[in-house]
């Protein structure tokens, strides 16, 4: 919810500034379909049953690992895209350090969550968690869920690449050659 949100936002403040909406169909990226899948698939792990099945937090660290190699890809390519590259970068961290998954406050972890311990890629934090400063323990209102410092800024670099593209398509020249 947060990224669809900062996109969003992104998308108004570029308008808002004498952007043009079509100017984000002018970008053309290096292999879409990679980032497009890993979205994907780190969406089905997140919103499905799938994440009751051990070792779909293995996937969901894969789906996040290629976001990240691909935003790292195109860091010079699209400004502001290294803030998405970090937050990536600190989620894939604290994930990896956790055996798979992202720790949850317990003041903003669901019950499900409380009473099992663990859900899919996501683990109750305490003394046994590590790099809880890393975790998700970060409430934006009016949006309800917990996000971690990487969430946050990588919905910041989202807002920002999106702005750039709707206010200046100039600014992504370099984008549209293979």
């Amino acid at each position: 919810m947060l990224f669809l949100f900062a996109i969003f936002l992104g998308i108004v403040a570029g308008l808002l500034t004498g952007g043009k909406l079509g100017n984000l169909g002018r970008i053309r990226f290096r292999w879409p379909w990679l980032v497009v899948l890993a979205v994907l698939v780190r969406g089905a792990v997140l919103l499905t049953p799938l994440n009751r099945f051990e070792g779909a937090q293995y996937v969901y660290v894969l789906s996040l690992a290629a976001i990240g190699a691909w935003t790292a890809v195109h860091w010079r390519r699209l400004p502001g895209v290294w803030m998405v590259t970090a937050g990536s970068a600190l989620n894939l961290l604290v994930i990896v350090a956790n055996g798979g998954r992202m720790p949850v406050a317990p003041e903003l972890a669901g019950s499900a969550l409380l009473d099992r311990g663990t859900i899919g890629q996501y683990t109750v934090m305490g003394s046994g968690t590590q790099l809880n400063l890393l975790g998700d323990w970060i409430r934006m209102y009016p949006i309800p869920e917990a996000y971690s410092p990487g969430d946050v800024l990588i919905a910041l670099g989202l807002a920002i690449v999106v702005f750039l593209a709707v206010r200046n398509p100039g600014a992504y020249e370099g984008v549209t050659r293979p």
